[in-house]
């Protein structure tokens, strides 16, 4: 029997994703019938943006499952007309990117690479920079994203911990859990690094109070979501000297408004939500393995739990 599959997105996603997505669906030994439209009484999965016209899931009678195309869920999860198992996307190209970029942000502030590149005034600085070793870098969330940037970081020889809400144990990373683990995660952190869900339970995890533990002169690394940051917190802890400089690539309003005091202060670096992104082949992958697994009847893959928002 064919397995109907809607594609639910803008426009400019389907042209990105209907030739990878094919292949996928092909190679896992699927017989499909892949569209941008269906009589919506005989669809069978739904792979899925959240800001596709596709908000109400109420006439979708035949349906199995709806496959997120982003890791993060939060304009879904609450949708009450979804009755279905919801799956976030995990995928191993979106994964190493964010790798690479917080890697290369981290060993920005561990090497002091701004001080070399903006202080070309004939001073001679031989000052070198600690081994990794000896420099504390923590982590908060320890998702499939966290947990893969944590072991990195390690790899490399930072000191790192890591914290997540519920406990986890992870071979190299020191974890936290809990609200006592969160100050003790952050009482010794001079890089953190924000990879956490945006839930509720998450907003405004950093905000005067945790940035208050860190040691003074402490950076800040967010490709994780805006409202984990208090943003006025985080520009008077800048103003201050209690955090000597953040990253930030992702906000509460994107694109982030011109007038936003973050372009123009000198001590925060804005990169335009390009830390990482679902790549079409990799994600198309998942989303094939997902759909053969639920047909052959295994388990789902990064099934969401509602309860959590993630």
């Amino acid at each position: 029997m064919t397995t109907n599959i809607l594609f639910a997105a803008k426009a400019e996603r389907w042209t990105t994703y209907e030739q990878p997505l094919t292949k996928s669906l092909t190679d896992a030994g699927i017989d499909f019938d892949l569209r941008t439209e269906f009589a919506p009484e005989e669809v069978d999965y739904i792979v899925y943006a959240p800001n596709s016209e596709v908000q109400d899931f109420t006439p979708y009678t035949r349906l199995r499952a709806v496959l997120n195309l982003w890791a993060g869920v939060e304009d879904v999860v609450g949708n009450e007309t979804l009755k279905v198992p919801l799956t976030r996307m995990v995928d191993h190209g979106l994964t190493q990117g964010m790798i690479e970029w917080v890697m290369g942000h981290t060993l920005r502030y561990h090497l002091g690479i701004d001080g070399h590149i903006l202080g070309q005034d004939g001073v001679w600085r031989n000052e070198a920079p600690p081994l990794a070793q000896d420099r504390k870098v923590t982590v908060l969330g320890l998702g499939a994203l966290g947990a893969a940037v944590a072991q990195a970081l390690a790899g490399l020889g930072f000191d790192v911990t890591g914290w997540s809400r519920s406990a986890k144990e992870i071979d190299g990373v020191r974890c936290e859990s809990g609200s006592k683990g969160l100050r003790a995660a952050l009482s010794k952190a001079q890089i953190v690094v924000l990879l956490l869900p945006n839930t509720p339970a998450t907003e405004n995890t950093l905000n005067a109070d945790t940035l208050a533990l860190m040691p003074r002169g402490a950076c800040v690394i967010n490709p994780g979501r805006g409202p984990l940051i208090d943003d006025d917190a985080l520009l008077a802890a800048l103003d201050s000297g209690q955090v000597a400089h953040a990253t930030l690539d992702v906000f509460r309003i994107e694109p982030l408004p011109a007038e936003h005091p973050y372009w123009a202060h000198p001590l925060v670096t804005v990169t335009p939500h390009i830390a990482s992104e679902t790549r079409a082949t990799t994600a198309s992958q998942v989303i094939a393995e997902n759909i053969r697994r639920d047909l052959g009847g295994e388990p789902l893959l990064h099934v969401v739990d509602r309860s959590l928002g993630y």
